[in-house]
Order: C-alpha cells, then sequence, then structure tokens
C-alpha cells in the first residue's frame, strides 16, 4: 500500500512498497543528509563522481585532485611520428599526472654517425644537461659488450652509422620527486645487436614532453617511425 506524506507547501512524497510477496524494511541513518536518485549522477561530494560513464571501452574513471572526477583511456598512445626527416621529434602536452611513458622505436635511423637520444622537458623546452645515462651494446658477431655514458640524454647506443636503425622500447618512470628513470632494451640489426639502456634524471619541474634527438643535434632523421604510451 502506497503510503504519501504531505510537505508544508502543499506537495507531497509517495512511498510505493510495490508488489512484493513478504514485509520489506528500509532501515534509516540516524542522521540529517541528501537522499540520493537514480537516473541522475551523484555527486562527488556525496561518494560519486559525478559523470555517468565511462565512455569508450577501456576506459577508466580517474581523478587528479580528488574533486573532480573524469573518464581516459588506461594507457594513453600519442600519434605515431615518422622518423623520416628533421633534427628532432617532439612529444609535447603530457598530462602533469603522467607517472610512466613507454618510448617506442620502429627502424628508427639517421643520415649520420651521431647517437641518438631521448631528452625529457619542462613545459615545452628540453633539458639538455645532468643526464646519468648509459647504453651497452652486445656484438652479435663476437658477443663483445661495449658501452658508453652520457649527460645529455638517454642515449641509443654506443656508436652510430647512417644504417643504423633501432627496434624496441625505453621505458620512463617517474621515482618521485621529479626523478625519472630510464630502462630500455632495444636492437639494431645494422649494427652492435642487442642493446641495453638505464639511467636517471631529475627535471627543475613536472615533465610535459620528450623528444628524440641526436647527441650532436644536427644528424637528420631518415627513416622509420616513433611513438609514446603514457599512464
Amino acid at each position: 500500500m502506497p503510503v504519501s506524506i504531505k510537505g508544508t507547501g502543499g506537495g507531497s512524497v509517495t512511498l510505493t512498497a510495490g508488489a512484493a510477496a513478504a514485509d520489506t524494511t528500509l532501515t534509516l541513518p540516524n542522521t540529517s543528509g541528501t537522499v540520493m536518485l537514480t537516473g541522475t549522477t551523484i555527486p562527488v561530494a556525496q561518494g560519486g563522481t559525478g559523470i555517468t560513464s565511462t565512455g569508450a571501452v577501456g576506459n577508466v574513471l580517474f581523478t587528479t585532485d580528488g574533486s573532480t572526477w573524469s573518464a581516459t583511456q588506461k594507457i594513453v598512445a600519442g600519434t605515431a611520428q615518422a622518423s623520416t626527416s628533421g633534427t628532432s621529434i617532439d612529444f609535447t602536452s603530457i598530462p602533469s599526472w603522467v607517472k610512466r611513458v613507454t618510448v617506442m622505436f620502429n627502424g628508427v635511423s639517421t643520415n649520420g654517425t651521431s647517437i641518438p637520444q631521448i631528452q625529457l622537458g619542462v613545459s615545452g623546452t628540453p633539458e639538455t644537461s645532468g643526464y646519468s645515462a648509459i647504453s651497452t651494446s652486445v656484438t652479435t658477431s663476437n658477443n663483445t659488450t661495449r658501452g658508453t655514458t652520457a649527460t645529455s640524454g638517454f642515449i641509443i647506443g654506443y656508436s652510430n652509422v647512417s644504417t643504423s636503425s633501432y627496434y624496441g622500447s625505453l621505458v620512463l618512470t617517474l621515482l618521485g620527486s621529479n626523478i625519472w628513470t630510464a630502462s630500455g632494451n632495444l636492437y639494431n640489426p645494422d649494427g652492435p645487436g642487442s642493446l641495453e639502456i638505464g639511467g636517471a634524471k631529475t627535471l627543475a619541474g613536472t615533465l610535459n614532453m620528450v623528444r628524440l634527438t641526436t647527441v650532436n643535434g644536427t644528424d637528420t632523421f631518415d627513416a622509420g617511425s616513433i611513438n609514446i604510451l603514457y599512464e
């Protein structure tokens, strides 16, 4: 049997039990508050997210400050860029909440002998010093291990020739306090073979860009493609 509660303004609220076969007990909390409704968003102040859907398949709910929620991809892919021209390739507008960036190489090559490197940037400007980076290579023909260090970026290989091409990934991870570590494995079929990359870099601020360039900054890219994932 419906129960109607009259309001002082003339309106009413009707509680309907429906066609239940047995008695149903609803226990209200011993506190004042607002009743949440179906068919509408539940605001953050009431423990909700303020949105009704995560959107596309694979999206998750995400907040950067605990007060505003949005639907985003679990892992966001950048736009793949051809590494076939220019002296540098930039990925910009990386969100401030990002904790990990994966840089992917597919046959990246240059026209010269300068070693390729990845640099990190703040406010759209790459930082060109202060890296603690090493790249070691194992030559498959004679199993010889060689390595070199750098402070200008996370270097890819200990040497480079115009026929070198690079395949694989470099993973950049935020340790904290704008300290980013690097770890990667790549393959160069035209040169030393297997490459291992490691290092760290403390940025002056929050990361928002990644740049692929060369140590001398003047050799031109002439083959392949590159992209990033961030999360």
